[in-house]
């Protein structure tokens, strides 16, 4: 059924010995098909992606989306929704900020929305925070809220903070139902 390369014959056929191996297209194409599908099993899960880092240099404007990890150093004017979400101590964020994991260590003018979030001793938010778990050490300056909340990733609240903005295609379709 399967049939030895020319290149591994040690004895080469007399009617095959003057063609070159390329240019025998029947027996190169299943030499390197035949190995592939043994490379792409997935044996092991593939490696977490590094943090995207924006550097203090960067001034962003605009939204930003990833289930991935991100580590702002710069400054951003819009929302982030991100996995694991790092605000360093240079950072300023002007927008709302949703991820499983918020710490932050610079300035947020926003809301902020995360199963955990942590506020360091150099954070500093002006806006409500609504959590699973949250952490303030000593030293961080906070003005707002706090709300926890089983999930407050999925941006129902009870206080409907949305009524003052425009309604955008981003809100849930109960915000619309309670004006009824």
């Amino acid at each position: 059924m399967f049939s030895k390369s020319k290149i591994n014959d040690p004895s080469p056929r007399t009617g095959d010995a003057p063609k070159p191996s390329g240019t025998d297209k029947s027996l190169d194409a299943p030499k390197p098909a035949a190995p592939a599908p043994g490379e792409f099993k997935a044996t092991a899960p593939k490696a977490k992606p590094p943090a995207s880092v924006l550097s203090s240099d960067l001034h962003v404007t605009g939204n930003m989306k990833t289930t991935g990890d991100i580590q702002v150093e710069g400054t951003v004017e819009g929302d982030i929704r991100a996995h694991l979400l790092t605000i360093g101590e240079s950072a300023t964020i002007k927008g709302e900020v949703i991820a499983d994991d918020v710490v932050i260590n610079g300035r947020i003018v926003g809301r902020v929305r995360g199963l955990k979030v942590r506020l360091t001793s150099t954070a500093r938010v002006e806006g409500d925070i609504i959590h699973k778990t949250i952490a303030i050490e000593s030293g961080a300056h906070f003005e707002g809220s706090v709300q926890r909340q089983d999930d407050p990733l999925n941006g129902k609240s009870k206080a409907a903070a949305a009524p003052a903005q425009a309604p955008s295609a981003a809100q849930p379709s109960g915000a619309a139902q309670s004006k009824s």
